[in-house]
């Protein structure tokens, strides 16, 4: 299917499908990828295509950039869905592509959803990338890293393309009033670029979708009398609203946009950057992300980032979690906010982290130390009479409750001494380390014979 055949004459088609660029020249957005002596050009001047694999956001061009591509190159195109096509649909392709391979002609074979390629896809079209015979052109919206077959990626270069500035899609709007032929020139509405702008903002970087908008938004135009007895259509901001309402914030729950929200958000906690913590809060919340999903990492956060430079952290994180379960949804979030808040504000430590790794990677090391006798369970005669737990000290009874020396510092005899935790300078920390160095002056004095000291 030709998706540029015909599209002048085709009027009740959609206005995104009319206005797709037909070059490159008309290609908006994407220019380290289709400017000048960039990648894509470069393919189209030399005439030749290579497989490729497109990964970015919807309505940002990427199976308008494969229909450019073969075009350009003169090569013959067919268009797959891996979410329909099965096996059979790609052996038909490969008997087409040799017939035009018997013409010297080149077969490009744009695979949109790539990602939702199945094993036995994958093992009928490896073969015939490989060999040449099918340029892939595959198009995703995932990390294609993680969603195809490494075999088939390693004979395709990814090119990233990225969502549409806000300029780029009031070009792309513009375009679309003035353009008489494929637009809406004809009618001459006139649209300030406010309005534009609020168009575009909404539209979140998808081109397709922007002009989605603006054709519906043009069915509530204003309308007057001109000057020359005609009728003016003016497009206004209030024209807007039946078309834009709430626009929620949408993403793809299993996909790439859920993780990197969540991402977001934690990195923006470990930043102490509140602000930014709610922003993507909102952002995932608002694109139906489930706050369970929100408070699960901020109670991670809390011992992993927080640790003890705030030890209110932890507790305060799973009363939230605890609240937004008793109060419900709407109540529930402000106290998830509450959390997420605190944790940005409260010092930073991630001594507890490092002291885990350490003391794990340690342990993978060393399996099979013993625990020392004097701190063994006794509760039988039997284990007593054989010396478990004897000369054990209660910590109670020694001065200042601590029992000093290293004697009694619980450390397997047969392992040499390693510290794992090491307060930092930061918040509740400084005085968690002050407490540590008084404790190793005292551990060095009973080791000397001396008297403990007092806290």
């Amino acid at each position: 299917m030709d998706l540029f055949a015909d599209t002048a004459s085709n009027s009740h088609a959609p206005l995104a499908f009319r206005m797709r660029p037909r070059t490159l020249d008309d290609y908006i957005g994407q220019t380290a990828l289709v400017g000048p002596d960039m990648p894509l050009r470069q393919m189209v001047a030399s005439g030749v295509v290579r497989s490729m694999i497109l990964w970015g956001p919807p309505g940002v061009g990427k199976t308008t950039l494969a229909e450019i591509l073969a075009k350009g190159c003169d090569a013959h195109l067919e268009q797959l869905s891996a979410v329909m096509a099965g096996v059979k649909d790609i052996r038909e392709v490969v008997e087409r592509a040799r017939h035009f391979q018997a013409s010297d002609r080149q077969t490009v074979m744009f695979l949109d959803e790539i990602h939702r390629l199945n094993k036995s896809q994958q093992d009928a079209l490896l073969p015939h990338v490989e060999s040449g015979l099918l340029t892939l052109i595959g198009a995703t919206t995932e990390n294609p890293s993680f969603e195809v077959n490494s075999a088939l990626l390693s004979r395709a270069r990814v090119y990233v393309l990225k969502a549409l500035e806000t300029d780029d899609l009031i070009e792309v709007l513009t375009r679309a009033l003035q353009d008489e032929v494929n637009g809406l020139g004809k009618r001459h509405i006139e649209a300030s670029r406010e309005t534009l702008t609020r168009i575009a903002r909404s539209a979140s970087g998808d081109a397709r979708r922007a002009l989605g908008l603006l054709e519906t938004a043009c069915d509530f135009v204003r309308r007057e009398p001109d000057a020359q007895g005609g009728t003016r259509e003016i497009l206004e901001d209030s024209s807007l609203e039946a078309v834009l309402g709430h626009q929620a914030s949408s993403f793809d729950k299993q996909g790439d946009d859920y993780y990197d929200l969540l991402s977001a958000i934690h990195k923006s906690i470990r930043s102490s950057r509140p602000d930014a913590a709610l922003l993507y809060m909102a952002r995932f919340m608002d694109g139906g992300g489930d706050p369970l999903d929100v408070v699960r990492r901020l109670t991670a956060i809390a011992s992993e980032d927080v640790g003890n430079a705030d030890p209110r952290a932890l507790p305060l994180t799973i009363a939230a979690w605890d609240a937004y379960l008793r109060l419900g949804d709407y109540e529930g979030q402000r106290a998830i906010a509450h959390a997420a808040i605190h944790l940005a504000i409260a010092p930073k430590s991630n001594a507890i982290e490092v002291a885990w790794k350490e003391a794990k990677a340690f342990v993978r090391q060393q399996p099979h130390f013993g625990v020392p006798v004097y701190l063994r369970n006794a509760p039988t005669t039997l284990m007593k009479e054989l010396g478990m737990g004897e000369g054990y000290r209660y910590a109670h009874n020694e001065p200042n409750g601590y029992p000093a020396g290293r004697s009694h510092d619980a450390w397997p005899e047969e392992l040499p001494t390693q510290q794992f935790y090491r307060p930092t300078q930061h918040g509740g920390e400084k005085r968690f380390a002050e407490i540590e160095r008084w404790r190793r002056e005292q551990d060095a004095a009973a080791d000397r014979g001396e008297t403990p000291g007092q806290s």
